[in-house]
């Protein structure tokens, strides 16, 4: 059954988290809408109450009291960040420059992702953070003085790269941050545009300590890329099917993903609509159609890395031999994600084999269809669900956890009934 019609989608999860956070430095109240409200930005919002933020979600909608220079008290429970590595990460950076003693606790998923790349620059700018076995959670951080630093990325970390700027904020001079490839930019746009000092130039990003508050905050945040990226997925598979993505996000460092579509072949349009606190947004057309092979390189990776796991679902139904390289990082997402792409496509049939730091992929296959293992990883448990549309009808999709999808995309599935049932 072909799916059709058009969708507005959850508000972008990584804006939105960091919405949540920078809003806390105003000294007005900001007020947020299509805010997503999926697990991980509720484990931020939570974090931040827990921090003495005031913080009222109805709906969509959230509005914080922010407080200027000297937002946050002392927390008196530690700061679970659920299976968030964003709200973890993230936070860290945020707290570090306040006198505060605080532990960052998370779930068996998180807590078994590693945590030194963020703590190691943070202590070179003061902060005293104490870790159990290795840089895993939990972290105990002790705040205060911070003082700035030069530091050169090892990885194209947005998650590193934003917990570092937000420290800066409050060192007693100016920070600077060199990567080796670009990444994920929402924290220097939304800074930027609420009155930050930031200086960018090829590889090297500075900011400057906050002299005043930011600018408190009244927008609508665009819709998330990445859980759009399913359902433009689940069109170009489905024979027949036309989905128009309605006000998503457009930000040039996430939407690799339709460059991907674009080699192999897929018909896409874009058409971009405005900016919001220097995000982009529009809309995105697709329709099914027949794909072709591609080779995604290590330079790739940084603007596609949620999406790697379509990109290995395309790759069965595409004719020919697609190479993924340079993904390592998916090694150590909230599950070992290469070894979930290949476990669960190479059980429904798919010709697929993993490698150190990807995946090649031979096809086209029909897939079986079946059990799914989704390691509770919310990106794997949608894959698969769209991997299902094409797979053989007599083996229906069995999740065994497809609560696990609530952590991004909750009411994914109803979206793509309903596209069904347009």
């Amino acid at each position: 059954m072909s799916l059709n019609g058009t969708v507005i989608l959850p508000g972008d999860k990584s804006i939105s988290h960091r919405a949540l956070m920078l809003a806390c430095l105003a000294d007005e109240r900001s007020t947020l809408h299509n805010v997503n409200r999926g697990a991980d930005v509720k484990s931020t919002a939570s974090l931040l109450k827990r921090c003495g933020m005031d913080i009222v979600w109805k709906d969509d909608t959230v509005q914080i009291q922010g407080a200027g220079r000297e937002p946050f008290l002392q927390p008196h429970l530690p700061l679970d960040c659920g299976n968030s590595g964003t709200t973890a990460r993230l936070s860290m950076g945020l707290l570090a420059g306040f006198p505060l003693q605080v532990t960052f606790t998370g779930d068996d998923s998180l807590s078994q992702r590693p945590m030194n790349r963020v703590i190691l620059p943070l202590r070179q700018m003061g902060a005293r953070i104490a870790t159990r076995d290795q840089g895993y959670l939990p972290v105990m951080l002790t705040g205060g003085e911070l003082w700035g630093i030069h530091y050169d990325l090892q990885i194209p970390s947005a998650q590193v790269k934003s917990a570092i700027l937000l420290a800066g904020l409050n060192a007693q001079s100016e920070t600077s941050i060199t990567s080796p490839l670009p990444s994920r930019d929402h924290t220097e746009r939304m800074l930027k545009a609420l009155g930050a000092k930031l200086k960018i130039t090829d590889d090297t990003i500075m900011v400057y300590p906050l002299k005043k508050p930011l600018s408190a905050q009244d927008f609508t945040i665009p819709g998330d890329f990445s859980s759009g990226a399913f359902l433009l997925t689940a069109a170009v598979l489905v024979p027949g099917s036309e989905v128009i993505l309605q006000g998503v996000s457009l930000n040039p460092t996430r939407t690799g993903f339709l460059d991907i579509l674009k080699a192999m072949g897929a018909n896409v349009v874009v058409s971009k609509s405005g900016t919001k606190i220097g995000e982009p947004f529009g809309d995105i057309q697709i329709q099914a159609g027949a794909l072709q092979a591609t080779t995604v390189n290590p330079d790739q990776i940084p603007n596609i890395i949620d999406e790697l796991p379509l990109v290995a679902l395309l790759a069965t139904q595409a004719e020919g031999t697609t190479v993924v390289s340079g993904a390592a990082e998916l090694r150590v997402k909230e599950s070992d994600r290469i070894e979930a792409i290949v476990g669960n496509l190479g059980n429904w049939g798919a010709q697929i084999e993993a490698t150190a730091d990807g995946f090649i992929i031979t096809g086209p296959t029909r897939l079986n269809g079946g059990f799914v293992k989704t390691h509770h990883d919310h990106r794997i448990a949608m894959m698969m669900s769209v991997a299902g549309l094409i797979a053989k009808q007599q083996q229906p999709v069995h999740l065994d956890d497809p609560a696990c999808m609530d952590i991004s995309f909750p009411g994914f599935l109803r979206v793509l009934e309903k596209l069904q049932n347009p």
